[in-house]
């Protein structure tokens, strides 16, 4: 079996900032393999011995790239390829993605192509599944455990919050999750000339015409702005009982949510005017009505919901903001839904060309990523990923994204005629309905040409619970999971979620769709209390845009007390039992005066 494995240079998470192009810093930046890809360097190596094959590595960038190739040639890749050219410079992960697709053609064929799930600089997740699209190959996204029987792959992927079981035909494109296995690691590797004759360079002339870099790519990068986070880093002096009052008068403040309800943004629009449309996703309602109430607020024209499933009517549809429905069906005398990611993309790129809607906006969730992804791939449309703010700006969709490993956030937009965007989950308002008068409904019918069968899906985890949360209590791995029940006691008394650092989730003691940071989700509650976690930036990245940082931990130099407003010195225990205490001798005077009344 020939494997192909792109993988990434990325600098070190502590060191991730842009330069005034909006482009990677990288001159005098620690540099290394993006962590994603060390997973499918390692499951590469591991496949290619299984299988009596071989594994060929490929990065693009600048010459210092080589790095990560001769970092997995020494793991035990055969050779490598350097895709590299000033010509690439300011590519997108489009025009990225046409580059490794056209490297695919030049070095093929392979039975399998492996990335990284995501890199951690930008953390789009858009390539593999542009790759795929590309290349007319299938994608699975965060592969955690596979097994392979001759041409046929079946695979379970981690999901926002769950996990599906999948079968593949090979050939295909697979990204890999954290978890697959072990990281190829050799930081200390040294390019001798026998790993240098196994590097093979690629330039811009190779791959042919283009166009390459920044002329062939669709979106473009605006404005930075740095996300400057100040926090008082205030220890809390006094006894246990003042400082478990301070805590409770914050998390009761943050659970009365006495903010106004926000209006509907406006009644139907007018035929023939600017086009917003949504991508839905079955079985997440709230991530729809975030954006069809976005959508409504955004344009001066009609909002046309695309709906694929039967969970959501047109009738809700409306109700949250659209003028119009589209309903995507299977075939005639297929089961179900259009399952796969593919079929529904494809449709819905044909419905693009048809209608020519000028925005297209989805979830950021692995469903939304590799939906939007190949639409883009296959409209030649530039993608957003994982954006935060949306604005319309003349006529021109101004998307707000974290990069930089989320410590700045650029102003990205797409000068192709349709511009679409993913939207963070949970981080846009939830408008009140509006009174349904009726909608145009038409339908699509997918095809059904995905070699990919989805077994089953199920879920651990609610995403939408965690990214809606005012009040989020984060677990470290100083928690033992027996003191569970108690923070679960006083989630409840205050309406709030669990979130988790990655040890804990490795431990499988919170599911992977609880975990905050590089590697798991970014949140903003109104209040994160963090409990027994040391406060890396790998984690706390996470929980940058969190209106206010409460941290417990017995050690006084923990790190999380430099990104905390406020901290308790001490052992979490007696803190949440002093919180609790308070909670509830302060609810029973309003409970009385309420039954007196």
């Amino acid at each position: 079996m020939r494997i192909a494995v792109f993988v990434k240079q990325v600098p070190l998470i502590e060191e991730i900032a842009l330069d005034r192009d909006g482009r990677l810093a990288r001159s005098g930046v620690p540099m290394e393999m993006n962590p994603h890809c060390r997973r499918a360097v390692a499951k590469g190596v591991e496949l290619a011995a299984a299988t009596g094959g071989s594994s060929t590595v490929v990065t693009m960038g600048p010459v210092t790239a080589r790095q990560v190739l001769v970092e997995a040639l020494d793991f035990g890749c055969d050779d490598g390829v350097l895709i590299s050219d000033p010509a690439f410079a300011g590519s997108d992960t489009l025009a990225t993605a046409r580059a490794l697709a056209a490297a695919l053609t030049l070095a093929g064929p392979f039975d399998l192509i492996l990335t990284g799930r995501n890199s951690v600089d930008a953390d789009t997740g858009q390539v593999g599944p542009q790759l795929a699209e590309l290349t007319g190959l299938p994608f699975l996204a965060g592969v955690r455990e596979l097994r392979l029987a001759g041409q046929v792959l079946t695979a379970r992927t981690e999901r926002d919050d769950g996990w599906r079981d999948s079968v593949v035909a090979l050939p295909a494109v697979l990204s890999c999750a954290e978890r697959l296995c072990a990281p190829a690691k050799r930081p200390d590797a040294v390019e001798t000339p026998a790993l240098r004759d196994r590097i093979r360079l690629v330039t811009a002339g190779d791959l042919g015409a283009g166009p390459w870099g920044q002329a062939g790519s669709p979106t473009r990068v605006g404005t930075l702005r740095r996300l400057t986070s100040v926090r008082a880093g205030t220890v809390l002096a006094g006894g246990l009982d003042a400082q478990a009052g301070r805590i409770a008068e914050i998390l009761e403040s943050a659970a009365a949510d006495t903010a106004p309800a926000r209006p509907h943004p406006g009644g139907a629009g007018q035929a023939g005017a600017y086009l917003v449309a949504v991508l839905a996703q079955p079985g997440r309602p709230r991530i729809t009505r975030e954006l069809l109430g976005e959508a409504a607020r955004l344009s001066p024209g009609r909002v046309t919901a695309v709906l694929s499933g039967t969970d959501l009517t047109p009738q809700t549809a409306e109700c949250w903001g659209a003028d119009e429905a589209v309903v995507v069906s299977g075939r005639p005398g297929r089961p179900g839904r259009p399952s796969a990611e593919e079929d529904i993309a494809s449709a819905v790129a044909a419905w693009c060309l048809d209608r020519g809607p000028r925005a297209l906006l989805g979830p950021g969730t692995s469903w939304g990523r590799e939906v939007a992804a190949r639409i883009a791939a296959r409209l030649g449309a530039g993608l957003v990923g994982d954006a935060v703010e949306l604005a319309l700006e003349e006529g021109q969709l101004i998307c707000q994204k974290p990069v930089a490993g989320g410590s700045t956030l650029a102003a990205v937009y797409a000068d192709s005629a349709v511009q679409l965007v993913t939207v963070r989950p949970g981080v846009l308002a939830t408008p009140v309905s509006r009174v349904p008068a009726g909608i145009p409904v038409t339908s699509l019918t997918a095809p059904a040409d995905s070699r990919v069968t989805h077994v089953r899906q199920w879920t651990d985890s609610g995403i939408d619970e965690l990214a809606s949360a005012r009040i989020v209590i984060g677990v470290g791995a100083g928690v033992d999971p027996d003191d569970y029940p108690l923070l679960r006691e006083l989630a409840a008394s205050v309406g709030a979620e669990l979130a988790a650092t990655r040890k804990v989730t490795d431990r499988g003691w919170q599911p992977h769709g609880r975990q905050v940071g590089v590697t798991g989700r970014s949140i903003a509650p109104e209040v994160y209390l963090a409990l027994g976690l040391s406060g890396k930036d790998h984690h706390t990245i996470g929980v940058r845009r969190a209106a206010t940082v409460v941290a417990v931990n017995r050690d006084p130099d923990a790190p999380v007390f430099r990104t905390a407003d406020l901290g308790v010195v001490a052992d979490w225990r007696p803190v949440v039992r002093a919180l609790l205490d308070r909670l509830h001798a302060a609810r029973r005077p309003r409970a009385a005066a309420s039954a007196a009344r």
